[in-house]
């Protein structure tokens, strides 16, 4: 199965959110490729790879935190 397409695009999901395990081992197979290419490219522009690991942690943390601090309808 070709996770990545051409466009950097993120494929959808096959299996549904309910499928817990097979839902986030899909999530993580999609997001793989990507997550090297950025973790690549921002090492090619001279930065530390494990700085930019710990940033994009950080990062999506605050997503999340700022995702379930927003009101709902």
């Amino acid at each position: 199965m070709d996770m990545m397409r051409g466009d950097g695009s993120v494929p959808a999901p096959t299996h549904s959110a309910s499928e817990f395990l097979a839902y986030e081992a899909e999530c993580r197979s999609a997001l793989r490729p990507l997550l090297a290419g950025l973790l690549d490219a921002a090492e090619s522009a001279g930065w530390n790879r494990r700085t930019v690991a710990s940033t994009l942690m950080f990062l999506a943390a605050q997503q999340v935190s700022a995702t379930e601090a927003s009101p709902r309808s």
